[in-house]
């Protein structure tokens, strides 16, 4: 399926569509039409004479933004900026946050103001739409003056530099080119700032994790709705009156969701004994909720900021004004990806405890959910591993945006650290899903020995589970478990609508 560029504003629906459905990608016409305007403004202003110093046009870059090009050396200028600041480290960037870096920077560069050329922009999309992901590493972006390490590596085989990756094989810049019968481009001026200044390695990874945090979210509904009945909990807590004065709106939403799904469970129904229940059962609607609400919060940022130009200096024709300013600084991103850390976090640490309940031999559920216990350990090391993931996610949450270093001799005096954020936001919600697939198994034995049915809905769920994961007889090795859990959340399509 084809997606168009323009200008019209995406929405978190647009982002969905896109991650699941397009293919490819087109420049609508209104966008090649600024492009080329932008462009040919810089042409007609610095394609001939020795100019009034623009930053990053005809001048050198951060601390050096006082030395003046010759007009003679603008290209290799841009391309020196290029290969001088590839110096991006450690672990490789998946594909899928690859590719969102290339939509992502076609979006940008496609508002008319970054003065790059439609040839530059539409090479862009070749890369996106043959499958064609330059390397990028983790390491190495400050998440100010841009994502200036990974975007150069993003650039390089533009120009026939760095490597990609293509059907599953590597190839250096050069080679791809020739391959797909592409010519290296040579860089016009502003072409290289243009393309590693700007928030794309952060909001690429800000994008993937809020549509994957989404979806968490209400998983982590099921797990906990399995558990409330595992545990032959109290409905009381998840009553509207309840909530509807202490009005949250994420909270009104969990407690609506939990209801939802236990709606036809004649355990939930069933009277209980007990008075009330752990606060990891009880206040789940507060606990999810307060994570909704800042979920809410960060996709609202990450949404401005696709619908966004962050290179620098920008180019407005209309106004005959070039302006140098600080739109590539990654603080709204590094700030939202630590709060969604933080938030989501919560998710497993709240999930962790009812896998500890589950676990204590009470409410007639034998210890450790297995019969026979003593002879057999049963599930009880799967509570270690959650906890083992939820202290790690514990330190990982820990705020990148309260850092910040000194570079480019002064002249970049505070820096975001939003790629960390990022980074560790990353690794945090992956982390989650198997906390959440621990969790799947536990209380779905749990709800195996109650005596009476759980809700239709859970029901499917348990049954898919038990499609490729038996009920705990007896010890067995789990880890493949786990896995087949972890599978089934990530790959058990949602109703969107659900998550909204």
């Amino acid at each position: 399926m084809i997606h168009k560029i323009s200008s019209k504003r995406l929405s978190f629906k647009d982002l969905h569509h896109i991650n699941q459905n397009v293919t490819e990608l087109e420049l609508a016409t209104d966008s090649i039409a600024v492009i080329q305007k932008c462009r040919d403004y810089l042409d007609k202003n610095f394609g001939k004479t020795n100019s009034t110093p623009i930053y990053g046009i005809n001048t050198g870059f951060g601390s050096l933004c006082n030395t003046q090009i010759h007009k003679d050396h603008l290209t290799q200028l841009q391309h020196n900026l290029i290969m001088s600041h590839a110096c991006g480290t450690g672990e490789e960037v998946s594909e899928q946050i690859v590719k969102w870096m290339l939509f992502l920077k076609i979006q940008s560069l496609s508002y008319g103001h970054s003065g790059v050329s439609v040839k530059l922009v539409q090479r862009l999309v070749d890369f996106y739409n043959h499958g064609v992901y330059p390397i990028i590493y983790e390491q190495g972006s400050l998440g100010a003056s841009g994502d200036l390490a990974p975007l150069a590596h993003l650039a390089l085989p533009i120009i026939g530099l760095g490597e990609v990756s293509y059907q599953g094989k590597r190839y250096t810049g050069e080679e791809i080119n020739s391959i797909k019968g592409w010519e290296s481009l040579q860089l016009q001026s502003k072409e290289g700032l243009a393309l590693i200044n700007g928030t794309q390695f952060m909001l690429a990874y800000g994008v993937f994790l809020s549509l994957e945090s989404q979806n968490l979210w209400y998983w982590s509904h099921i797990t906990a709705a399995l558990s409330l009945d595992g545990f032959s909990c109290n409905m009381s807590p998840f009553d509207e009156r309840i909530h509807l004065i202490r009005p949250h709106k994420g909270q009104l939403k969990s407690a609506s969701i939990i209801r939802d799904l236990l709606e036809d469970s004649e355990i939930a129904a069933d009277d209980k004994e007990n008075v009330q229940d752990p606060y990891s059962f009880r206040c789940t609607p507060q606990v999810h909720g307060a994570t909704k609400d800042t979920l809410d919060h960060v996709v609202k940022t990450i949404l401005t900021e696709c619908n966004s130009v962050t290179d620098n200096p920008n180019v407005f024709p209309d106004s005959d004004t070039i302006i140098s300013g600080g739109n590539f600084h990654g603080q709204p991103l590094a700030l939202a990806l630590d709060f969604l850390s933080i938030a989501m976090s919560e998710i497993a640490s709240i999930s962790e405890r009812r896998t500890f309940q589950l676990m204590s031999g009470t409410r007639g559920l034998p210890p450790f959910l297995c019969k026979n216990a003593g002879l057999n350990s049963g599930m009880m090391i799967l509570q270690y591993t959650a906890a083992s993931i939820v202290s790690q996610n514990k330190h990982l949450a820990n705020p990148s945006s309260t850092d910040s270093i000194v570079s480019s001799n002064g002249q970049e005096d505070h820096v975001s650290m939003g790629a960390n954020a990022a980074t560790k936001a990353h690794k945090i919600i992956d982390n989650i899903k198997t906390v959440l697939a621990i969790e799947l198994l536990t209380s779905s034995q749990a709800i195996d020995f109650q005596d009476k049915q759980t809700s239709s809905f859970l029901k499917s769920i348990v049954s898919l589970l038990r499609n490729t994961v038996p009920f705990y007889e007896e010890d067995r090795v789990m880890y493949g478990d786990i896995r087949l859990a972890r599978e089934l959340i990530e790959f058990t399509s949602l109703d969107q609508e659900l998550l909204n």
